[in-house]
């Protein structure tokens, strides 16, 4: 049997086989290398997209001239597609500076957080089957949740622990409002403790693992009451696999990737592919970047037992374009639905309590979205508008981006998307993604 909203036993999680029925049933770069087309294979028409050509060329030379020349980057890849039609695709640079290797149609990039659009998709898909509604409490699928507190810190350090103003829900595990421990800079001593007894597990973690250890650990609010950038997206991940039964990573090739041709998509590189996997870079204030080396740039190249849905996948322009126009349809590509529209639709509005931005509810100081005028849905950002965010675009675009500077937005009133790669640490080194919206927005000529 299929198991709808509720009916899962909490000390059982459905087999393989019950979820397959369910399943059916729904390094110095010479300058002259930066103007290279990417996607050679891609027809680009900008005329049919209702975009200048002339206009969008300014895309190339400011990210040319300003970011390649100067070596403030290595390279990138910018993608713009409207109506279906691809308007502009290109290749800046190298994806290895050392090496002198050019950026290529195929590389593969850390996309870091950009893997958690993919991962609130997974969760969601397994909404679509009636396997929980997002007021389900979470201790529902993780039992040893059930007797989770919250932490009150006192200006001494020292914690007292109260009960939960309500259980953690379904939604607030999408939406960054669980108040799990583990943010990404630790302020407090729950994330101070969590970090240190998560080190002592070593390097073999696995969701189910970190997943019991959050039970040991207290909240840092009450659930849905702030936003905090951290581990909720990987207890996304471990959800997936609850309601599944399968590995994530296996969950998402079979449901997701295969589906979309995402063929380069995965928590690692295999050896076949290293050499298109592009070299990851340290900003330095006043200096060219420095190579990163290390489990957090190199951690890729074996197989990974952890496999974070909050920031563990590599992918490469084409398949991250594939996902996109995927979003831009409502769901569907190439005649193969991946999610419902009316449930895209649902993850793409702000969820909010009372119409709240991030700049509301957002503790921590940090996201991959700006704050002011920019709402959330179920894995998303939402832009309110242009007069909130004070940037181009539409009320109810939607988007995220990665550690390395990725990033993407899909405008479904201008029927837009775009994806930028590039391999910069961190994020915030460079303001692209808003410089990126002007040059995009003013080549519009319809």
């Amino acid at each position: 049997m299929s198991w709808g909203a509720g009916e899962v036993p909490e000390n059982r999680k459905p087999t393989r086989l019950e979820f397959a029925r369910a399943a059916s049933v729904s390094r110095s770069r010479p300058p002259e290398v930066h103007r290279v087309m990417v996607g050679t294979s891609v027809k680009v028409e900008p005329d049919a997209a209702g975009m200048r050509a002339d206009r969008l060329e300014r895309i190339t030379e400011h990210f040319g001239r300003n970011y390649v020349d100067t070596g403030k980057i290595v390279g990138c890849q910018i993608t713009v597609v409207r109506g279906g039609h691809v308007a502009y695709s290109r290749s800046l640079g190298l994806r290895d500076r050392e090496a002198q290797l050019p950026m290529v149609d195929d590389t593969i990039f850390r996309i870091y957080s950009m893997t958690k659009p993919i991962a609130s998709v997974a969760l969601m898909q397994l909404y679509e089957r009636g396997m929980f509604q997002l007021a389900d409490p979470v201790h529902r699928y993780i039992p040893e949740w059930r007797t989770l507190q919250v932490g009150e810190v006192h200006t001494d350090g020292s914690v007292t622990l109260a009960k939960p103003e309500r259980p953690m829900n379904m939604r607030d595990v999408l939406m960054h409002m669980t108040g799990l421990p583990g943010g990404l800079f630790p302020d407090n001593p729950i994330d101070a403790a969590f970090a240190e007894a998560r080190q002592a597990l070593g390097s073999e973690q696995t969701l189910e693992g970190v997943t019991a250890l959050l039970a040991q650990h207290p909240l840092k609010f009450h659930p849905g009451t702030h936003w905090n950038y951290g581990l909720s997206t990987d207890i996304v991940g471990r959800l997936v696999e609850i309601l599944s039964g399968l590995r994530f990573d296996e969950y998402l090739s079979r449901e997701i990737f295969a589906p979309l041709g995402m063929v380069d998509t995965g928590f690692s590189v295999p050896e076949v592919s290293v050499p298109r996997f592009a070299a990851c870079y340290q900003y330095r204030p006043a200096n060219t970047p420095s190579l990163m080396e290390g489990p957090f740039a190199m951690g890729y190249l074996k197989p990974r037992s952890y496999l974070s849905g909050a920031g563990g996948l590599v992918s490469t322009t084409h398949d991250y374009v594939a996902f996109c126009q995927m979003l831009a349809n409502g769901g569907h590509l190439d005649g193969r639905r991946v999610l419902g529209r009316k449930t895209l639709e649902l993850m793409t509005v702000n969820h909010l309590p009372q119409g709240a931005t991030l700049q509301d509810l957002a503790v921590g100081g940090f996201g991959e979205a700006g704050f002011d005028g920019v709402g959330f849905g179920l894995g998303f950002a939402v832009g309110l508008g242009p007069a909130a965010t004070g940037m181009a675009g539409s009320g109810g675009e939607f988007y995220w981006g990665g550690a390395a500077s990725t990033a993407f937005w899909v405008d479904p009133v201008e029927d837009l998307f775009v994806v930028f790669m590039t391999q910069l640490f961190p994020s915030i080194a460079y303001p692209f993604r808003a410089q990126l919206r002007a040059l995009v927005y003013q080549a519009i000529d319809d």
